[in-house]
């Protein structure tokens, strides 16, 4: 009887030697052999499923994306609109070793996606997925009228949003921040964006 191998399985379990390999050595370290290596399979076996390191890093960003996305849909929110939008932010941002292992990898395609069209589309998806998110998150601060009255957008203030949080994660990727930092810079930008200073 032909034994049944379960794809999805196997991918998660691919993903697992993906983030290994990445906290050990970096973006940089994964290639083919890498990720082989550290899942236990042969090159050949892996080249079933990602032909080429691109194929790797495209997979890698995009469990990133669905990773993150997750833990939003898992979140429980309280009743202030303010503590909800922080809390959700700050599932996005390198926080921790995990999600600081998640922005390294989103923000490596910063540079990778210029020179290859799938590791664009994915960078495409990474950066519309995150203004998306922004401009719900302002669009319900302005359903609960907790937004200051700065006359502007929502989708200026959406794209605002998402530069400062991207720009927070890129200096804390980079040591110019710590993150203890770089949340004090995100709750200064809320109190900023809502006109409500954080008390705890």
């Amino acid at each position: 009887m032909p034994k049944i191998v379960n794809h999805d399985q196997r991918r998660r379990e691919l993903a697992a030697a993906v983030w290994q390999v990445i906290a050990r050595d970096g973006v940089e370290g994964i290639s083919i052999r890498s990720v082989a290596a550290a899942s236990g399979w042969s090159s050949g076996a892996l080249r079933h499923y990602f032909s080429t390191r691109a194929d790797l890093l495209a997979f890698a960003c995009e469990q990133v994306i669905d990773q993150v996305t997750e833990r939003i849909q898992g979140l429980r929110h309280t009743g202030d609109p303010v503590k909800t939008v922080r809390a959700i932010l700050l599932e996005t941002m390198p926080v921790d070793e995990t999600r600081r292992t998640e922005s390294s990898i989103a923000f490596a395609f910063l540079a990778l996606g210029l020179g290859d069209p799938e590791l664009a589309r994915v960078q495409r998806r990474h950066f519309t997925g995150m203004y998306e998110l922004c401009l719900r998150l302002v669009q319900d601060l302005a359903e609960r009228d907790a937004l200051a009255q700065t006359g502007q957008d929502a989708e200026t203030l959406a794209r605002r949003m998402h530069a400062v949080v991207d720009g927070l994660t890129v200096h804390a990727l980079a040591g110019h921040l710590t993150a203890e930092e770089m949340v004090t810079q995100l709750d200064a930008y809320l109190a900023d964006l809502t006109g409500v200073e954080r008390t705890e």
